[in-house]
C-alpha cells in the first residue's frame, strides 16, 4: 500500500510538472498570425516573428513595452543604441545585449536588412517615413502608437499577439487598468476637481520658457484620469508643446501646478521657483501645490510605460485626502519588479540613485 501511494505521489507531481510546462511554454502556432496595427491595418505573419528590429522616433518607447514580454530577450535582434538619462535600461534588462545589431539613428532601410528581420516595429508617426521602403523588401511592418492610456490596451494586445503571449499581454493591462480602478473607487466622478496646470520647464543658454502639452497628449489625460481638471486644455489643440508666458500662468492661476523638466532635477527646478516673487504671488506657490514631476530614465510624465507611475503620483497629490501618504518609491519598485521582473536589489542600486523630482 505504501509503495502504491509514493508511486502515485510520484505521478501526481509528475503531471502537476507537466501541466505547469505547458502553462509556460510559449505557443508555436502553425497556422498565420492576423493582427490589426496602429494605422488599423490587417497584418498576417506566417509565424511568430524570431528576429524583431525596432527604429524610427521615439522607438526607445517601443523597446520599453517590449521589454515587458519575456520573450524579448531572445527575438529583439536590432534597435538604435540610444538612452534618455544617465542609464542604459535595456542594457539593464538583456544579458544579450552586446550581441544585438545597433541601428544609426534614422536608420535607412539597408540597416533593416543588414539584421535580417522578419518583423519591424515603428511608431505609426513613422509610416510615411519609413514604410513604403521596408514592405518593397517583403519585410512585415506593424505600427504602434502607445501615446495614450486607451492605445496602450490596444497595443499591448497586438504585442501578445506578435509573441504569442498573449496571457502576458493581459497581466500588463490588468496592471494598468488596475490602478485606474484604484483612483476611480477612491476619487468617484461626484469628487471635486481642482484645476491642475503642467508645464514643460526649458533653460536653453538662460532662457527660460515654459510650454503646455496638446489636448490630446498623455499629459493631459493623466490629469483628468486622476480628477483633476486641466486648465490649459483649450488653449492648446496642436500637436506640440505650446509655449506660455508667466503671465498667462498667472491668469489660470491654478490649484496645483506640476513641472516637466526632460533635461534637470525637476525638484530643483520647482525649489528655485518658489523663490521668484512672481510665482510667489501663485496660489499653487503660496499653498504649497508647486511640485516637480518625478522621473527616473524617463519622466513619468511622458507616453512610455511609466506613464503608470506619473498617474498614481498624480492622484495621490491632486486627492491626498483619499490616497494619505503614498510610498511613491515602494510602488516604483513593486512596478518594475511586475512590470520587467526588475528585484528590488536592481532597482536600489541602479534606478533609485536617478530618480528625481517632488517625489516624497
Amino acid at each position: 500500500m505504501k509503495r502504491f501511494a509514493s508511486m502515485l505521489l510520484i505521478c501526481t507531481l509528475f503531471l502537476s510538472a507537466c501541466a505547469q510546462a505547458a502553462r509556460t511554454q510559449t505557443p508555436q502556432p502553425d497556422e498565420p498570425i492576423i493582427l490589426t496595427d496602429a494605422l488599423g491595418r490587417q497584418v498576417t505573419l506566417q509565424k511568430l516573428p524570431q528576429r524583431i528590429a525596432v527604429a524610427g522616433k521615439a522607438s526607445l518607447m517601443i523597446l520599453d513595452a517590449l521589454y515587458m514580454f519575456p520573450e524579448a530577450k531572445e527575438r529583439v535582434v536590432a534597435f538604435e543604441d540610444a538612452v534618455q538619462g544617465d542609464v542604459n535600461f535595456i542594457q539593464l534588462l538583456d544579458p544579450e545585449y552586446p550581441q544585438k545589431a545597433f541601428l544609426k539613428r534614422d536608420a535607412g532601410v539597408e540597416q533593416f536588412v543588414t539584421a535580417e528581420p522578419d518583423l519591424v516595429l515603428l511608431k505609426s508617426s513613422q509610416a510615411e517615413k519609413y514604410g513604403a521602403p521596408i514592405e518593397a523588401l517583403k519585410i512585415p511592418v506593424i505600427y504602434l502608437d502607445l501615446e495614450t492610456p486607451e492605445q496602450y490596451t490596444r497595443d499591448l494586445n497586438v504585442l501578445g499577439q506578435i509573441f504569442g503571449d498573449e496571457a502576458r499581454a493581459q497581466e500588463l493591462n490588468q496592471l494598468y487598468q488596475g490602478a485606474v480602478d484604484e483612483i476611480n473607487q477612491k476619487v468617484p466622478a461626484e469628487t471635486a476637481k481642482p484645476s491642475v496646470l503642467v508645464l514643460q520647464y526649458s533653460d536653453t543658454d538662460g532662457a527660460v520658457a515654459f510650454g503646455v502639452p496638446p489636448a490630446g497628449w498623455m499629459q493631459t489625460e493623466m490629469v483628468e484620469l486622476a480628477g483633476g481638471r486641466p486648465v490649459w486644455k483649450e488653449a492648446n489643440p496642436g500637436k506640440g508643446w505650446a509655449q506660455v508666458t508667466i503671465e498667462q500662468v498667472a491668469a489660470w492661476d491654478p490649484d496645483l501646478i506640476l513641472v516637466v523638466s526632460y533635461k534637470q532635477d525637476p525638484g530643483k527646478v520647482t525649489a528655485s521657483l518658489k523663490e521668484d516673487p512672481q510665482w510667489q504671488l501663485l496660489r499653487a506657490v503660496k499653498n504649497g501645490s508647486l511640485y516637480g514631476f518625478p522621473k527616473d530614465i524617463y519622466s513619468w510624465d511622458q507616453p512610455d510605460t511609466r506613464w503608470l507611475l506619473g498617474l498614481e503620483w498624480l492622484a495621490s497629490r491632486l486627492h491626498p485626502g483619499q490616497f494619505g501618504q503614498v510610498d511613491m518609491l515602494q510602488k516604483a519598485r513593486d512596478f518594475y519588479q511586475s512590470a520587467y521582473g526588475l528585484d528590488a536589489a536592481s532597482y536600489d542600486a541602479h534606478l533609485l540613485p536617478i530618480t528625481q523630482g517632488d517625489i516624497h
